[in-house]
């Protein structure tokens, strides 16, 4: 499974931990929009791409 992890406020310890134990067994991409200016088309594509989308 493709999981898509959006980081409203960058990681968190609970982020984290989840996004590692995920990551065993699953596909996982992480935008964390608190390190720079990301383009809004392409976060709404990978948005589409993932069978599962988490925000934090």
């Amino acid at each position: 499974m493709k999981i898509l992890h959006i980081l409203n406020d960058g990681p968190t310890k609970l982020s984290d931990q989840i996004i590692s134990i995920q990551s065993k067994d699953n596909e996982i991409e992480v935008i964390d929009l608190s390190k720079k200016e990301k383009k809004y088309e392409e976060i709404i594509d990978k948005v589409f791409s993932n069978d599962r989308v988490m925000s934090w």
